[in-house]
């Protein structure tokens, strides 16, 4: 290999590491509604939003708001989680960023 091929190979994977290191935010999307405004006014303690998801349906999984996988819910020690069922393609992902 080429002094010059190993410097690019080793500026890309310094390039590829600090990107690897970039906080992204996930979220789980359970579902969805519309509602008039005077009907979110009139919203108190216990009331319930139907959503557009139905029980057992897969939920979206989101990073940086964009759509990257479906899961179902499940609980790990008392505590909500969403295993993977369903994820989009690297090529989908990376085209979503631009």
């Amino acid at each position: 290999m080429e002094k010059g091929s190993r410097d690019e190979s080793l500026q890309m994977e310094r390039n590829i590491d600090f990107l690897l290191d970039i906080p992204v935010s996930v979220t789980v999307e359970l579902g969805r509604t519309k509602l008039l405004l005077k009907d979110l006014i009139k919203l108190g303690e216990g009331a319930i939003l139907e959503l557009d998801k139905l029980e057992g349906e897969p939920v979206d999984i989101l990073v940086n708001n964009k759509l990257i996988a479906k899961g179902e819910v499940v609980i790990i020690n008392e505590r909500f989680g969403v295993k993977i069922i369903d994820i989009i393609s690297t090529q989908e992902r990376v085209k979503q960023l631009k």
